[in-house]
């Protein structure tokens, strides 16, 4: 059995009501990105549970068969292992082990479904357009303060916002996917650091993938 001991009213995050934009340099932006210990505090007996939410025009069977819930567990031996799986319908599947020392792997899940998923619809290398993303990784960029409310509480919010094919030559022939924006929202008071995980190609038009923070589960 599992007890419900955080959730995130996703709905309710309030980001554009404190809108304060301020520069961030290249190798901070990937540190914040992939922050260290981010699983430190987090019971080992826990399970951090996200939804993930995908919509797209090209290939609606495959968003079809990738919205669900990602759940991150650990695995005690002579190093923590965090453990990904991917549920849907009663069914599980694992997606890969990674030492919990790193930090969260989500964002490493994030960005992979990302590529394979713009490579499926719009065609393309999956190795061109993985470059592209790595290098918007370690851009200067700008994170925005905000807010979200988790529980009834206001809690304090940062987002960093990424662009990987602006200026790209090859933006015409991306089918929508040219314009794609990648956003990362994350806050000291979500267990496992990352609130939500988003990209958007036109405006969600085209395509988009949420992977949201739902709620930590630990055993009663």
């Amino acid at each position: 059995m599992k007890k419900t001991m955080l959730s995130l009213a996703v709905g309710a995050v309030l980001s554009a009501s404190v809108a304060v934009a301020a520069p961030l340099e290249g190798e901070k932006t990937y540190e914040m990105l992939f922050r260290n210990g981010t699983l430190d505090t987090v019971a080992r007996d826990a399970e951090l549970v996200y939804s993930r939410t995908v919509s797209n025009r090209l290939k609606p069977e495959a968003a079809e068969r990738d919205t669900g819930a990602v759940a991150l567990s650990f695995r005690e031996g002579e190093a923590v292992m965090a453990m990904l799986e991917f549920r849907q319908d009663g069914k599980h599947r694992s997606l890969g082990t990674f030492p919990a020392s790193v930090g969260n792997p989500m964002i490493m899940y994030f960005y992979e479904t990302v590529v394979r998923d713009m490579a499926e619809a719009a065609g393309g290398s999956p190795f061109y357009i993985r470059n592209r993303v790595k290098e918007a990784l370690v851009k200067p960029s700008d994170i925005t303060a905000g807010e979200a409310v988790i529980d009834g509480k206001t809690v304090e919010t940062r987002t960093i916002r990424m662009m990987p094919f602006e200026g790209d030559p090859n933006v015409d022939r991306m089918r929508g996917f040219g314009d794609l924006e990648l956003r990362v929202t994350m806050s000291d008071a979500v267990p496992g650091w990352y609130m939500s995980l988003e990209a958007e190609a036109a405006g969600g038009e085209v395509y988009s993938n949420t992977l949201a923070f739902d709620r930590l589960d630990t055993a009663q």
